[in-house]
């Protein structure tokens, strides 16, 4: 009986210890597993150490030549870790518009230019002086009517006379008659291959003279492509800093490529658009109270900047191979029928908006313009309007001209800067009320308060809209430095903006203008060149397509004008602008 009493308690004894061992090894098990779950979240929440790993994962399994002849390495630790780089970007859009801005940017392509290495030969690159410029025979022959297609055929040459043998030259085409100030622009179409056909509309009778002009080399375009790629932020801003007594400034743009902790986050809560400063050594972010235009790092430079030479390569008439000049006979009672000729997949055709005669702007939409010629016809249009004015310095233009031409309208004092604004003009007799406010950054403007430095966007949505209310903007001239998502961002924030005013004022008038070609030296191409403008032009035209608004075009009421290229454009050129907006205003004057 005892005997047995001990073997059972034995037997206990054995298994309680197994029990316990199995306890203990499960305790062990479960802290191994939780190691290993720590090791790898560590390894994989830190994109160093992963990507290190996945490197010498990737070694392993393709071993390099390197791998295979035996060497002695000594590895070294880096001193401090990597840098993180910041959040911002110069490319980024809202993840709903990732498909628009490949559609946009697909829609702005452009031919194929040469490349440029750092010792390219100037004399190899496209020379105005040697190029030429012939007008083709009418399509069926005879006589110019108007109603009928010119045709103009451009061969563009190098330095050495020497046919190019690619397109991507940026050429304007014009047909004018001094004599009557008409004036109509022309489509270019590049074939590729070092030639371009210029198309223009006979809109006249009279005479008319062919004018085109190479605005830049295709060389030329192959460096400014790559200056906004590769040097975005060539321009920059300033930021000044105020507490007190103390006063500190930092550079500011879109994007500062420094690790956040370095920097000033100022992007717009509302409409998500960024903008960054260099954080101040003893002030905050908050202290935050002027901004302003700094400077700009000239690109390009060297040997690049031969191609952007005023009276060489930059912007040059072409001269003609025969005559230039054409005479354009009455309209026939039966049209010519000739089919025309396509070129790269296109109707070679030309399709102006509009044209000048007798100095006057003639829309070919439909659309009919008054001659608001006096500041009593201007009042009576206007009267018991709001007209709200928003963007550059272009838009400013308008505002200004509007109070020097009628005299009830007068100005407040607001006690802001003239250039920017805000600006406010009262005629309290026809109660009307003008407002101008530049748009947000990046603005190259003097010295302004952030308080009243807003985006265009946020504005609109404070716009309460009707039938008395005309909205008027234009956004481009600043934007032309940065990659094209810069624009494309902005655009896209006004036009759901836009699209929220019309939705709950639908009566609302909203015009856009467009941008417009201006006068290059080296220092303009720069910061605001005619090649930017114009890819920017087509972007804008294409995001408000399918919107109910009314575009400006600014673009060929500045090109078709005798009066030079301007990004002011000068007063004959403004009065047709609001001629054209105050026609859309009172259509029934």
């Amino acid at each position: 009986m005892q005997k047995n009493t001990k073997s059972q308690i034995e037997s206990s004894l054995l298994l309680g210890g197994q029990a316990l061992r199995k306890r203990f090894l499960l305790k062990i098990g479960w802290i191994f597993l939780l190691l290993v779950f720590v090791v790898l979240w560590v390894m994989f929440s830190n994109p160093n150490i992963a990507d290190h790993f996945a490197g010498k994962l990737a070694e392993k399994k393709v071993p390099t030549t390197e791998a295979l002849i035996p060497t002695t390495r000594t590895l070294k630790r880096p001193i401090e870790p990597p840098k993180q780089t910041s959040f911002c970007s110069f490319h980024s859009v809202l993840p709903e518009d990732v498909l628009e801005l490949e559609f946009l940017k697909n829609h702005i392509t452009w031919p194929e230019t040469p490349s440029v290495p750092a010792n390219f030969y100037l004399q190899d690159t496209s020379h105005p002086a040697h190029s030429t410029f012939t007008i083709l025979p009418r399509d069926g022959g005879g006589s110019w009517h108007v109603g009928d297609q010119l045709k103009v055929l451009i061969k563009i040459n190098d330095f050495l006379g020497r046919p190019k043998k690619s397109g991507g030259d940026v050429l304007f085409g014009r047909l004018h008659d001094p004599t009557v100030h008409a004036g109509v622009v022309g489509k270019v179409f590049d074939h590729r291959n070092g030639s371009y056909t210029a198309v223009f509309s006979l809109l006249w009778e009279g005479s008319a003279q062919v004018e085109v002009t190479l605005v830049h080399s295709s060389e030329a375009v192959t460096v400014l492509e790559r200056v906004n790629m590769e040097k975005p932020g060539r321009i920059f801003f300033e930021s000044i800093f105020r507490s007190g007594s103390v006063t500190e400034a930092t550079n500011c743009n879109v994007c500062l490529k420094e690790p956040p902790e370095q920097l000033c986050n100022f992007t717009d809560t509302h409409t998500g658009e960024p903008w960054f400063c260099y954080k101040p050594k003893t002030l905050k972010c908050e202290h935050r109270v002027i901004h302003a235009f700094k400077g700009f790092v000239p690109q390009p430079t060297g040997n690049e900047a031969k191609l952007f030479q005023s009276g060489v390569n930059l912007k040059v008439s072409i001269p003609s191979l025969g005559s230039s000049n054409i005479t354009i006979l009455p309209k026939l009672k039966v049209p010519n029928k000739t089919v025309p000729d396509n070129v790269s997949g296109e109707a070679t055709r030309a399709s102006p908006v509009g044209y000048y005669y007798q100095g006057a702007w003639r829309p070919l939409d439909g659309t009919t313009v008054h001659q608001f010629n006096d500041a009593t016809a201007i009042s009576q249009c206007l009267k018991g309007k709001v007209l709200h004015l928003y963007g550059d310095s272009t838009v400013r233009q308008w505002f200004e001209f509007l109070i020097a031409k009628v005299p009830d309208l007068k100005k407040f004092d607001l006690k802001t800067p003239p250039q920017t604004g805000p600006l406010m003009a009262l005629d309290y007799k026809n109660n009307i009320l003008l407002t101008f406010r530049c748009h947000g950054p990046p603005l190259r403007a003097f010295p302004l308060p952030v308080s009243q430095f807003h985006f265009v966007a946020n504005e609109l949505d404070n716009v309460v809209g009707g039938t008395n209310t005309v909205v008027i903007f234009g956004v481009w001239a600043h934007f032309g430095v940065y990659p094209v998502e810069v624009y494309i961002r902005r655009l896209l924030s006004i036009r759901r903006a836009v699209v929220r005013l019309l939705t709950r004022a639908p009566d609302t008038l909203v015009v856009i203008r467009t941008g417009n070609p201006k006068r290059l030296t080296l220092r303009e191409s720069l910061t605001t060149d005619d090649y930017y403008a114009l890819q920017r032009d087509k972007i804008l035209r294409a995001i408000f397509k399918k919107v109910n608004v009314r575009l400006l075009d600014a673009w060929e009421m500045t090109q078709a004008h005798y009066l030079p290229h301007d990004l002011h454009p000068p007063q004959p050129i403004i009065k047709n602008m609001l001629d054209v907006i105050l026609s859309h205003i009172c259509p029934q004057r």
